[in-house]
This record gives structure tokens, sequence and C-alpha cells, in this order.
């Protein structure tokens, strides 16, 4: 079986994830193929697709927020992910088991006693009218029936109960604005797709697809610590007569779609500015691929990242107007002119053409 050395897969990360080359694609079928985007810091996507695509208009995305065609909203293993419609349509159901149980390991002891049936059911009520709420307000609607738990477990699991989009203008461009809750049945005009009646799962199979179409060549375990879904072997084993097959270095074996890129472990890597929590490193559960481990503490940490040659080699940060980059080994010549020109045309972006400004703080010895 053909092994794949951790360079060989960087650059198939970095084509996957459209960070080898920006892409010619437009927003909605960026967000569609990445299988969403990290949204818990709401303008962190603006500068991932920055990152990933040519000529990107942040008020497209907003557009599609607006018009209901993505969605904020808890999916992957509970944080906050930015995708389609159509996807948290197809998708949602598959992640209740996952969502109440990462609430209940948070909050066990103050929901112990609660019925979440009829939580969840006296919840749907509480949103049925369609206006937007706030944790602690859909937690007042229901304290009285249930006081003991407090609004914060109550508000966090009748989120898991009850599929919830967080409406604009929270998440819009340049935007800051709190979270409030609105029912998807009726942000997107239906219900969430429930599980197939047979007891099959063609979700799980597809989750499996799209996963390693985004993040290929991986291994089971990279696709659970994407999704956190801990019931996706049978989904494996369904798909698996589809795929190809390698092993890394530690000797795990690695899945694949056979078409799908594994560019030359020599093919150039440009710079990127990564934000904050990028699915680039947190999709997989060996990120050393991208990541050393030395560093690894940055991505769950919230640091937004610069990859050189393809790897983590500094972090960012934006103070006046200016892109701050602190390396995290020494940088040549050639890596400083080429961090400072991404971070010059990234300063423009985020400031609307006002400031191309960057800085390089000095390199550690």
């Amino acid at each position: 079986m053909t092994v794949l050395d951790s360079r060989a897969l960087n650059r198939a990360t970095l084509a996957r994830q459209l960070l080898l080359d920006r892409a010619a694609l437009p927003v909605l079928d960026t967000v569609a193929h990445l299988g969403g985007l990290q949204a818990q810091e709401p303008q962190e996507p603006f500068v991932g697709l920055w990152s990933r695509l040519r000529a990107f208009d942040p008020s497209a995305l907003s557009d599609l927020l607006v018009e209901r065609r993505v969605v904020r909203t808890h999916l992957m293993r509970r944080t906050v992910h930015l995708v389609t419609a159509e996807d948290v349509l197809a998708w949602r159901s598959r992640h209740d088991a996952m969502l109440r149980q990462r609430v209940l390991g948070v909050y066990r002891r103050e929901l112990a006693g609660v019925d979440l049936d009829e939580l969840a059911a006296a919840g749907r009520a509480v949103v049925a009218d369609g206006e937007p709420r706030s944790v602690s307000e859909l937690a007042r609607e229901l304290a009285d029936r249930w006081p003991e738990p407090g609004p914060r477990a109550l508000g966090e699991m009748l989120l898991a109960l009850v599929p919830m989009a967080q409406a604009p203008p929270r998440g819009l461009w340049r935007t800051s604005a709190g979270v409030r809750n609105v029912a998807i049945s009726r942000w997107l005009g239906r219900e969430a797709d429930p599980p197939a009646p047979d007891g099959s799962d063609p979700v799980g199979q597809a989750l499996v697809r799209r996963y390693l179409a985004a993040y290929g060549p991986a291994a089971s375990a990279d696709l659970r610590a994407w999704c956190g879904l801990a019931g996706l072997p049978a989904a494996v084993a369904a798909v698996r007569g589809e795929l190809v097959t390698f092993k890394d270095e530690r000797g795990r074996e690695l899945l694949d779609l056979p078409d799908a890129p594994r560019p030359d472990p020599d093919t150039p890597a440009p710079v990127r500015f990564l934000p904050a929590f990028d699915n680039a490193i947190l999709g997989y559960h060996d990120r050393g691929r991208i990541i050393d481990d030395a560093h690894r503490g940055l991505s769950v940490a919230g640091a937004r990242v610069v990859l050189v040659d393809g790897r983590v080699a500094a972090t960012w940060s934006v103070e006046a107007g200016t892109v701050v980059v602190a390396p995290l080994r020494r940088f040549s010549l050639a890596d400083c002119a080429a961090v400072e020109e991404e971070g010059r045309a990234l300063a423009s972006f985020l400031s609307n053409g006002e400031s191309d400004r960057v800085r390089i703080d000095a390199s550690p010895h």
C-alpha cells in the first residue's frame, strides 16, 4: 500500500481546501465544497473565503445569509458553523444525538430529571412564531416549568433539541450583533430531513464522501474529529468499495476518493493567512500534516495563523489597521517578502482599501 508522507498529505490538504490556488468559484459552492466553515467568531469566515477565492466580495456572503441560502448554526462538534441551507436541512438530524450528548457532558447534573422530549416540545411551541430570541430569552420562556437547571443549561439544551439558525445581522460583514436564534423550520420554511425510515445511513455515507472531497486523504479518526459523530464506521464500510486507500508514516489507513487531487509533494505552496479555528487545521485528529506538534495548541486557542510553504509558521493579528505577523520560526528573506505581500493584500481587504500596512515582528532565535 502506498505510503503518503506529511508533505504529500500537506499538499493534498491545501489543494482540497482551495489554499494551493485561489479558486474561481461562487461563494455558495465554496461553502458547500468545504462542508461549512467554522464561524463561532462571526467575521472569521470572510477571511477564510478571501484566502481561498479569487476576487472575493464579502457582500456576497452577507447577501447569502440575508437570503437564507447559508445558515449559521450549531452543527459539527457542536460548534457554530456556516453551512448551506441545503446541507443543514440534510445533515441536522444526523447530528441530533451528538449535539444532545455534548450538552449533557457539560450540564448533566443541572439537567437531571428534565424530560428532554417534553423540553423539546415546549421549546418548539415557544419558537413557532419565528421570532428570533437570545439563549437567555429562550430559557426565560421555559423557566417557570423548569426552574432548577438555570438559564444557561436550559437554553443550551434547547439549541441541541430544536434546530436553530442564528439570524442576521449576526455574521454580516463588518457588523457586530448579538446571537438571536430562530427555528430552522421557520427560517428555511421546512423541517430538517428526518432519519431514513429503514435504518440505513445515507447522510452518514454522504458525509464520508463530502469530507474526503475537502479533507482527504484521511483516516476514520480524522473524519470523526471533523464532524464529532461517533457512529460512522458503518457508513465508511458502506462506501469503502468506492474509495482508494493509502497509509501515512505512522501506519494509519487513509481513505480517499479515487479521482480527488493529490498534487506532487514538491508543488510550491503560497503564503496564506487563515482565520481563527479554520477547519483546514481543526478538521483532523492528526494535524501534523499542517501544524507542528509544538504549536498544536494555537489551533484550539483561536489564534489566526499564517501558512508558509504550506505549514503554520506564524500567527497574525490586526492593530490599528496594520496586519501584525508574529513568526514561530526564522523567516528567510524570500519568506518575509511573500508574507509582506500577502499581508498587505489582507490589510487592504479588511480595511476596505484604507490601509495596506503590515509588520513582521522579530523572528524567534
